[in-house]
């Protein structure tokens, strides 16, 4: 049984590729798994013109072809007769061919009786071996050709015999391996294993034991001679059966434990098995599938009589009991309708490597019949692209390609990546055309330059601009000049956009320039070009030109180009225009470039507009409040006009400016605690303490006013001004404990005022006095502490003994203070600040003060002294 069918393809092996037009729409959904290609040249125009194929033998360096005539040809794997390589073998149809492993010798077998050995380079081991009977079968030994091979090969007929040269003169010598149940018709010898078929089933015998290991019954009932058996190892231990509709995959092992029954060392194990819906001709492996040449058991009409359908060539995964279908193929082989399923053979030719030269990379399914041979195999990368493209799916072929390159062999990516864009553009598809470009087209110059001419023809550069390379490759300024010109035309924002983008070495500027000019005679007024011209004229180098627009413009990117190229000389009469533009951006950029512009010059050109001027001297300040020492007093005026809450910092920050003139500016305004502050300054204490309560009345900032003055007569004018107003006497108690006595405040209440919160005042007077004497107590004990810790050191001190050198002398008699003649000795007098004297010559009233020491200063140790 069969599961996962798909549709069936009619394939004309004419077209290497061709899966054919027949094919019913489904087919288009799935690619094919194989490709097909007729065999030509000498085969076709030599061989099968005048005569039919009936067996042919694949080795990796030729094919060996049997005909009905009984001749021999070898033909390379083109179909190119090979020279001198024709053999007249038989009189009448070959049987089968066997090629050995290397090559060098072909075994054939005719209804003629006679078994040929053929040596293809040397006839030394030629044989002609007569049986006076038909041979069905031969299989040439792999390792003929070996030295010391004995040289075997088996025949079948009604027996299987082995063929081999041996002992003393090496004659030839028969072995009957088998026979007694019919005809022999294929034989297949690999490795150590021997497959045969007769009319009951398949055999197999194993050289290296020279034992039978197993029979395989054929499992149906038709007839042998008209449904053979095919047979193909796929491995040296795994054999292909396909027998009419029946087909079996047979693996050898080998018998793990040896049982008294003295059964052969190997046996045959039967892995998958089914049943087809039609009669199979060949058999072949592909990886893990089959390939299998079927015949359709039923006919079909033509005219007055049935004829044979077309034989099919299928790939499926074998089970147990069950397959699955993977591809079905019908093949077009030439006159099919007269053949039956013993005029199909299905010979593999797998892939190997000679002397490491690969003699083919892919395997080979070659589909025999009378008339024709087709050769079948994998399709390859070329292939699957090549299908992809019929289907219009490049988006998957280019990434294939790109990844593959290596193997491909008929396509590349530059003719595949055509093949897209042209598909693309065709379909109007000009977004993913234009993102693709950069992919496909890479850094190849002419490829680009094609494309974007296709591009223009269309109307859809502006699609492509994106995307089209500024190096690797460098394209024609023609090309970067003509996307430039479509722009100006269609789209000026755009225009804009690239002019910006694209470095200036890409085209010619001035011719740019020249036609923006043509373009804004024509159309005055429009700021976007006049901007784009600014922006040429910029990597022309021609910034007066560029600057002038900008300002005409009033284009804050005026501001990068004056810093960019340093156009301060330009500016220098233009600042209130940059101020217009952007106060804060023109400011600044005055200001790091101070060295050009000097502060003079700038407030010259401001004066006459306050805003700008204080713009400008407020970031200045901020800078550095030295820079523009001079115009501080300005600065009085401006900060009160437009900010006033920076006014009472700066005029703590600054001594620059005139008292009087700010205490103006601040009544006029009415700016209190600015009026406070300067009249601190002026000196005019009582009248500032004044402001505070009565205008600001803010007690807390009265009690630091006065904390901050430190006067007593502010203090009283304090508690007078409060002594009738709850909130302050509040206020006072809350806050004078720790700088004024309360007793002055608390008398002076009037009885029965009620003062809010009066309860927690007194509370903090009492915590604060407490936390007075508590700090009195801690200082006093710590300066006790001290004194003791002091007077201790003084005492350790000045109970060292001090050393004298013998150098030292008396500062008075100018004598060494010691000798060492006791008749000059005298007592010595020594100072802790370690100056020496004779006693003798100190006077009396000097005995207790070192008299050098009390001359210069007074230091310690100058008092003490020691005898």
């Amino acid at each position: 049984m069969a599961t996962s069918t798909p549709d069936k393809r009619q394939v004309d092996p004419d077209y290497a590729e061709a899966e054919g037009s027949d094919s019913e729409e489904s087919e288009e959904d799935s690619e094919p798994k194989l490709k097909y290609e007729r065999i030509g040249n000498d085969l076709k125009n030599k061989l099968l013109s005048k005569d039919c194929v009936s067996c042919l033998a694949v080795h990796p360096k030729f094919l060996a072809v049997g005909t009905h005539w009984g001749m021999i040809h070898i033909f390379d794997h083109a179909g190119n007769a090979v020279r001198d390589k024709e053999i007249a073998a038989h009189t009448t149809t070959v049987n089968q061919l066997s090629i050995d492993d290397n090559g060098d010798h072909v075994a054939s077998c005719s209804d003629d009786g006679r078994v040929m050995i053929s040596g293809l380079y040397s006839a030394d081991n030629n044989q002609s071996i007569n049986f006076d009977r038909p041979v069905k079968a031969v299989a040439i030994d792999p390792k003929f050709g070996k030295y010391g091979s004995g040289k075997n090969f088996v025949t079948g007929d009604d027996k299987l015999i082995l063929n081999e040269k041996g002992g003393l003169f090496n004659r030839h010598k028969t072995v009957l391996l088998h026979q007694g149940e019919g005809l022999i018709r294929e034989i297949k010898w690999k490795g150590d294993f021997i497959a045969w078929t007769n009319d009951h089933g398949v055999k197999i015998f194993d050289m290296s034991s020279r034992s039978r290991i197993t029979f395989i019954s054929k499992d149906h009932n038709y007839r042998p001679d008209q449904y053979q058996c095919s047979m193909c190892w796929k491995d040296s231990h795994t054999l292909l059966l396909a027998w009419a509709d029946k087909v079996k995959v047979c693996v050898v092992k080998d018998r793990e434990d040896r049982d008294a029954r003295d059964l052969p060392q190997r046996y045959v194990e039967i892995t998958a098995m089914f049943t087809l819906d039609s009669f199979a001709c060949g058999i072949s492996p592909l990886n893990n599938s089959l390939v299998i040449l079927t015949f359709e058991k039923d006919g079909q009409g033509e005219g007055n009589r049935q004829v044979s359908k077309r034989p099919h060539l299928l790939i499926v995964e074998p089970h147990m009991d069950y397959f699955e279908e993977i591809s079905n193929d019908a093949l077009s082989v030439r006159g099919f309708q007269e053949y039956k399923p013993r005029d199909y053979h299905l010979e593999l030719l797998i892939s190997v490597t000679y002397f490491s030269e690969t003699i083919t990379d892919e395997n080979l399914f070659y589909i025999v019949s009378p008339k024709d041979i087709i050769i079948s195999k994998e399709r390859d990368t070329d292939d699957h692209i090549a299908w992809l493209l019929e289907r219009e799916d490049f988006e998957e072929a280019m990434d294939i390609v790109e990844k593959n390159q290596h193997l491909l062999r008929k396509h590349s990516q530059k003719d595949v990546a055509k093949q897209y864009l042209e598909f693309l553009l065709e379909n109007d598809n000009f977004v993913e055309a234009a993102r693709q470009c950069s992919r496909i087209l890479g850094k190849n110059k002419e490829l680009w330059e094609e494309e974007i001419w296709k591009f223009h023809s269309h109307k859809q550069l502006k699609v492509l601009a994106p995307y089209i390379p500024q190096n690797e490759p460098r394209l024609s300024p023609a090309i970067y000049e003509l996307v430039l010109y479509d722009f100006l035309n269609t789209d000026c924002e755009k225009f804009l956009s690239v002019v910006k983008e694209w470095p200036s070495d890409l085209y010619n500027v001035q011719t740019v320039i020249t036609a923006t000019l043509d373009r804004l005679d024509r159309e005055r007024n429009n700021t976007t070009l006049l901007r784009a011209l600014g922006e040429l004229y910029t990597l022309e180098k021609q910034y007066e030109k560029s600057l002038a627009i900008y300002l005409k413009l009033g284009n804050t990117d005026v501001f990068k180009l004056i810093h960019k190229y340093s156009l301060f000389s330009s500016i220098s009469d233009k600042i209130v225009q940059l101020m217009e533009f952007d106060g804060d951006q023109a400011a600044q950029l005055l200001i790091d470039n101070m060295d050009k512009l000097p502060i003079e010059q700038v407030v010259k050109q401001l004066e006459n507009n306050e805003k700008f001027l204080f713009t400008y001297l407020d970031k200045v300040c901020q800078k550095d409040q030295q820079l523009c020492q001079a115009y501080h007093g300005q600065l009085v005026k401006l900060y009160a006009e437009f900010a006033p809450k920076k006014l009472l910092p700066f005029l703590k920050s600054s001594i620059h400016y005139p008292l009087q003139r700010a205490m103006d500016e601040c009544q006029i305004r009415r700016l209190v605690p600015e009026q406070v502050y300067l009249l601190g300054r002026m000196g005019d204490l009582k009248k500032a303490l004044t402001l505070i309560t009565t205008e600001l009345k803010d007690v807390n900032q009265a009690i630091e006013f006065c904390k901050d003055k430190n006067d007593e007569e502010l203090w009283a004018d304090l508690i007078k001004f409060s002594i009738d107003k709850p909130t302050f006497i509040k206020g006072l108690l809350h806050n004078i404990g720790t700088h004024v006595d309360p007793i002055r405040l608390i008398p002076q209440i009037k009885v029965g005022m009620k003062i809010p919160g009066l309860r927690d005042s007194l509370v903090k007077i009492l915590q604060d006095y407490n936390l007075q004497m508590s700090l009195r107590e801690g200082c006093r004990k710590i300066l006790v502490a001290d004194s003791f810790n002091l007077l201790d050191r003084l005492v350790k001190t000045q109970r060292r003994g001090i050393s004298m050198d013998s150098s030292q002398v008396c500062p008075i008699c100018q004598q060494h203070i010691i000798v060492t003649d006791l008749r000059y000795a005298s007592n010595v007098v020594l100072f802790y600040c370690r100056h020496a004297f004779h006693e003798d010559c100190l006077p009396t009233h000097s005995m207790e003060r070192c008299t050098i020491c009390s001359t210069q200063r007074r230091g310690p140790g100058s008092k003490g002294m020691v005898k």
